[in-house]
């Protein structure tokens, strides 16, 4: 049996607790689940989740749609993101993370560090008010927005060719340090996908290592994260478990039955939302809209 394996049994057990622990905080308030647009949550979260298995992102997509649809409360969106997507993030990783071979030290200290990190993380998003949510997840789209492109376009980090499959010594305390920061900024909305892919190519290490690190991180770090969010009530109640399905459907289409799609005038059209979303973030914030 080899680590991704052991990786992936110890985060299907995981993903059990997880997921019990979401069932009885959904029955425990079932009189006071709120199930106003479900179609617009399950469609959002299906969409969402077959292009972030494309490696687009779910994040900014879920967030950006949630806003215009005004189908989710702006204070439940982090808290959501992490709750709703996990088990779909967790079957994505079960479908790639044993595809490509990096050293195991690197990758469970990495995936450690971002879980430890998301749950800190939680901790402080999920007291926070209305306002200051507002604010981040604007800045949080402007960020992502960044990132994104300059990913499309080899950008900076994204144009360096590594050939690395680990690290070692102060290059690996960095890359641990630094992954537990993603793993934090991951509960206030900012996805780790990029930003640990260009964590990954800054370091030295091949691209295509991005992929067991960053899905791997993200299926330990959410049910982390989520859990916290679960137990302060801070996010979608109503429609999280239908959502956690049709999100699973959406990786399932996109990881055995859509193998590729013209996806760089999509993405340019994405980051465009995602700032026009920002501002519309801030303009709340701004003016003190409940």
């Amino acid at each position: 049996m080899n680590a991704a394996t052991i990786l992936l049994i110890i985060l299907w057990a995981y993903t059990a607790i997880f997921f019990i622990i979401l069932v009885k905080d959904v029955l425990a308030h079932k009189g006071e689940l709120k199930k106003d647009k479900m179609a617009h949550n399950v469609i959002i979260s299906a969409v969402a989740n077959f292009f972030d298995t494309l490696g687009i992102g779910s994040f900014a997509i879920a967030t950006t749609a949630w806003k215009f649809t005004k189908s989710n409360s702006d204070d439940l969106i982090p808290g959501t993101l992490n709750v709703a997507f996990a088990i779909p993030v967790i079957t994505e990783a079960t479908i790639f993370i044993q595809r490509i071979e990096m050293d195991t030290l690197t990758l469970v200290l990495m995936i450690a560090a971002s879980a430890i990190g998301a749950t800190i993380g939680a901790k402080i998003i999920s007291r926070l008010d209305i306002m200051k949510i507002r604010v981040i997840m604007g800045i949080a789209l402007i960020i992502v927005a960044a990132i994104t492109l300059c990913k499309i376009n080899a950008f900076g980090p994204f144009g360096i060719i590594g050939t690395a499959r680990g690290l070692s010594g102060a290059m690996l305390i960095v890359g641990v340090v630094a992954n537990f920061f993603l793993g934090a900024l991951m509960t206030a909305g900012i996805g780790l996908y990029a930003p640990c892919m260009a964590l990954v190519l800054l370091l030295g290490m091949s691209a295509d290592v991005a992929f067991p690190v960053m899905m791997g991180s993200c299926a330990y770090l959410m049910p982390s994260a989520g859990i916290t969010f679960v137990k302060e009530g801070k996010y979608h109640r109503g429609a999280t478990i239908p959502m956690i399905i049709s999100g699973v459907i959406g990786v399932l289409i996109a990881g055995f039955i859509v193998t590729s799609l013209p996806l760089t005038l999509l993405t340019y059209l994405v980051c465009i939302v995602m700032i026009i979303c920002a501002i519309m973030f801030f303009n709340d914030a701004r003016g003190g809209k409940k």
